[in-house]
């Protein structure tokens, strides 16, 4: 079997495995369901908040709800406490006895309205997917897709108006795991061709001749929007090229547990900047022409028993911490959101009418449709709870049979599920399609996931020139962590030895691994997972250090044995500086790789790293470490060694990766990069340890009991010193931050004048059709501006960093990233930079009233170069007006 197809088929059968406890035949006359307990309940009980649903799915959701205790008792697997397996995680871990569950009942439905706005251009403009707001480094318009959903939902509605009841599921019901070309297909209905879903958040996955960019934690760690767009864009001009019509991502899960498994896949620890990550990643996808896919939604931070865990968080959290991301994908006009494969207080996140109508759809006011993850489909009555597509389409992947399918046809002909629901979900799916335009020419697929030595593999060459924006991606987010003695950057040194696998090419080429699953054996340039694709080359550090010594006659040495200490310690003698690499890898949990199954079972570097570092630096006072991650690591070991002069944090750089790293060992690049996460002295600083134990039967109980001290918030809460704080990095250059003024900006928006009036007076946004992404509450309501002046030897760029300081009454985090910027100043010379606030920056999330409120008193600001080196302060007006 081909090495790619042998992997597919891992992946599909552990997964159906893993859901195996949870799932039943399904049968029309008595389904497996389960949902939330209410849609008029908190999202997490004990919160005592409200909310409604502005729709009479609401009222269906209310007739039929069931408390989560009572549920959870009617579907109990014993309760037991186990014991961790690896340091750092909590002891014991308490287990929960099962989902909550949905009774069999009819369920009306009338759709959701869409959310009336009253434009005002320039600051918001009518816009196309095609065709998004032109890149700036700091956001100063609100994309409107009003218009552009709107004649995509005339379409579909004229598609389907005709469609049986067969055929509006067909739309719905992906056709099995291998019954297309690509990893989800749904079939051709009358005159709608169906979709190709393919991933992955990097690069087309499954094809020959594409490109493998640098992941998300990557192009998070450049901080530059113009860079994220780029990225985005080549991303979807190449899933285009293949005729994919949904590439699987972005991922936008934050990095609560700093051993997650696809962390790397996401944007990093904090809400903002993975939003605005996610953001530009979507508008840069779909002007590619290809639909976005907003995943995995939502609280799907590890990767152990990720099917059969429970992730209780609180209304506050959620709406501060883990929805923002997502909400940010919606107002990029994303066509899809993918929910994953955990469930949230209780109930399945493809179940949960909570999370997904009441937040996604109504709240949000998201018009796109909704797909399961893979076999996260738990329910026929998925479909009431808000879910619009189930992929693959079986219950368990091979099994002939789907929850949608024949079953959903069932419950709408006898009125259990509402036509008018199915008429919704047929028409979402097909407005997408419409929305992004690609009845219009779009390309046949080109690919087979199923088949690795199919000729279509190799029928497009999808690469175009996109490798330039691999290689600046991949050097704008290298971070550069120490640099002692001006180690860096390297002048024509004389001679250099590199030390470490993670220096050269994988012994068996870049695709050495099926899903890049195994031990590196090489340059560490993508995790594993269905996160990745198939590098077409990969150029190492070895290669790339190679070349450039031929330009500056430098003698280079190497070693690439991780472990025999005694000769990398004797290769590091005598020589202008060593280079040692070190990496740390994770992935998704259908691939174990050395124990790790999927999240990491420490911090520490991987193939002997911290020892290797030492045996080179006790024979060269000249040693500067690079490290590859999947995320952070303990670099207590060594990294104040006297003879450790630089160390840079080279992320996943993707096809370009070595010639990355030379970029900024030789300064052809001026390393601007930040950490998009806290880098801790200890790995039990952290809040958010990994939870493991449980047997096969039970289900994990993860509770956020951090609340909305995630990561950096955590380490200033409770004054704990890290090694490199979150939004840390250095330049060969330095920079002074000067004039520092804020003003209000008069709202142009004078139909939702009464609505600003109500927040500037305390009150809270309302409940209704798109509240939390009114335009009013995302214009830009204040402007700050302050000077920044290149104080050192060189061209470079800076990423000041904006964070609010709430009142401590509103038990907000000490500080709370809120805006950042890139200014790129010569030597000498001195840049206005300006970075914007909205009223959502400026919001708390109310419980009582279900809505986002002024923050109550003085909100302070600081702007500075990280979350610990303020520059300047602040304070926000009273008002605005």
């Amino acid at each position: 079997m081909a090495p790619k197809l042998a992997s597919l088929v891992v992946a599909l059968y552990c997964a159906a495995a893993w859901s195996g406890n949870v799932l039943a035949t399904s049968s029309a006359s008595a389904p497996v369901s389960t949902s939330t307990a209410s849609a008029s309940s908190s999202i997490s009980s004990g919160t005592g908040a409200t909310s409604s649903l502005s729709s009479s799915a609401s009222s269906a959701s209310s007739a039929s709800s069931t408390s989560a205790s009572s549920a959870s008792s009617a579907t109990s697997s014993a309760a037991t406490t186990t014991s961790a397996a690896t340091s750092g995680v909590s002891t014991p871990v308490p287990t929960v006895t099962g989902p909550s569950t949905l009774p069999i009942s009819d369920y009306s439905f009338t759709p959701y309205p869409t959310p009336t706005l009253a434009p005002a251009p320039p600051i918001f403009p009518a816009t196309d997917p095609l065709y998004p707001p032109p890149i700036t480094s700091d956001l100063n318009v609100v994309p409107d897709y009003a218009p552009a959903w709107a004649a995509a939902y005339a379409k579909a509605e004229a598609l389907i108006a005709n469609f049986t009841i067969e055929q509006k599921v067909n739309i719905t019901t992906g056709v099995g795991w291998a019954n297309g070309l690509c990893v989800g297909n749904t079939p051709p209905v009358g005159d709608f061709p169906g979709l190709c879903l393919q991933d992955s958040p990097l690069g087309v996955r499954y094809a020959d001749f594409v490109t493998s960019f640098p992941p998300g934690i990557t192009v998070a760690s450049s901080w530059n929007r113009a860079l994220m767009r780029a990225r985005g864009l080549a991303i979807g001009q190449e899933f285009k090229s293949r005729g994919v019509n949904a590439g699987l991502g972005p991922m936008m899960n934050m990095g609560r547990v700093p051993q997650g498994g696809r962390n790397w896949e996401g944007f990093g620890a904090d809400p903002f900047l993975s939003g605005e990550a996610a953001y530009e990643t979507v508008l840069g996808m779909q002007q590619g022409g290809v639909q976005a896919t907003a995943k995995h939604y939502i609280n799907n931070e590890q990767e152990w028993k990720r099917t059969m865990y429970s992730s209780w968080v609180d209304d506050r959290t959620e709406h501060e911490v883990y929805v923002q991301p997502f909400m940010r994908a919606v107002m990029a006009g994303v066509s899809s959101v993918m929910c994953s494969y955990n469930m949230i207080n209780d109930t399945y996140a493809c179940n949960n009418n909570k999370t997904l109508n009441d937040i996604m759809k109504r709240e949000i006011g998201f018009q796109g449709y909704i797909q399961s993850d893979w076999s996260a489909t738990m329910a026929t009555l998925s479909a009431v709870a808000g879910l619009d597509m189930t992929m693959p389409g079986d219950i368990a992947f091979g099994s002939g049979t789907s929850y949608f399918g024949g079953n959903l046809t069932a419950y709408v002909m006898n009125d259990t599920i509402s036509l008018s629901r199915l008429d919704d979900m047929a028409t979402r799916i097909v407005a997408a399609y419409y929305y992004m335009h690609q009845d219009q020419n779009y390309p046949n697929v080109t690919l087979n996931s199923f088949n690795a030595y199919d000729p279509l593999n190799r029928a497009v060459n999808s690469q175009s020139d996109h490798y330039k924006i691999v290689r600046q991606v991949g050097a704008a987010g290298t971070v550069l962590l120490k640099n002692e003695n001006n180690a860096l950057p390297l002048n024509k040194p004389q001679s250099l030895v590199l030390v470490g696998s993670d220096a050269g090419p994988s012994l068996m080429g870049p695709n050495q691994y099926a899903d890049q699953g195994g031990v590196p054996t090489g340059i560490l340039a993508m995790g594993w997972g269905s996160g990745t694709d198939n590098f077409t080359y990969l150029i190492s550090p070895y290669e790339a250090i190679q070349a450039r010594a031929r330009l500056d006659q430098t003698s280079v040495y190497f070693d690439f044995d991780d472990w025999d200490l005694w000769q990398a310690g004797n290769r590091a003698t005598d020589v202008s500086a060593a280079i040692v690499f070190i990496n740390s890898d994770s992935g998704e949990g259908y691939i174990t790789v050395d124990n790790n199954a999927g999240d990491r079972q420490n911090l520490t570097a991987w193939n002997n790293g911290d020892n290797l570092v030492l045996a080179v630096a006790a024979q060269n006072n000249n040693t500067i470490v690079v490290t590859n991650s999947v995320g952070p690591l303990i670099l207590e070991p060594w990294i104040e060694h006297p003879n450790v002069t630089a160390v840079v944090w080279a992320n996943l750089g993707g096809n370009e990766a070595g010639n990355a790293v030379v970029d900024v060992l030789y300064g052809a690049w001026n390393p601007s990069g930040k950490l998009p996460y806290t880098i801790a002295k200890n790995m039990e600083d952290y809040p958010a340890p990994l939870v493991l134990g449980g047997t096969a039967d039970d289900y994990l109980s993860i509770n956020y009991t951090e609340g909305l001290f995630i990561d950096y918030r955590w380490f200033d809460a409770h004054d704990i010193a890290p090694r490199y704080e979150f939004g840390y990095g250095l330049s060969y250059t330095t920079f002074a931050y000067s004039n520092l003024y804020i003003q209000p900006i008069t709202p142009a928006d004078d139909a939702q004048w009464s609505l600003i009036t109500n927040w500037e007076n305390g009150g809270a946004t309302p409940i209704a059709e798109g509240s939390s992404t009114a335009l009013w509450l995302h214009m830009p309501a204040y402007q700050v501006t302050f000077t920044i002046e290149n104080t050192g030897p060189v061209y470079g760029g800076e990423i000041p960093q904006l964070y609010l300081h709430h009142p401590a009454a509103e038990e907000e985090p000490p500080s709370i990233l809120k805006g950042f910027t890139n200014v790129e100043v010569a030597p000498g010379q001195s840049a206005q930079a300006t970075i914007t606030l909205s009223r959502y920056d400026l919001s708390v999330w109310d419980v009582v009233k279900q809505g986002w409120r002024k923050s109550e008193g003085t909100v302070t600001f600081s702007v500075g170069a990280s979350s610990r080196d303020f520059r300047l302060n602040g304070t926000i007006p009273a008002s605005g007006l």
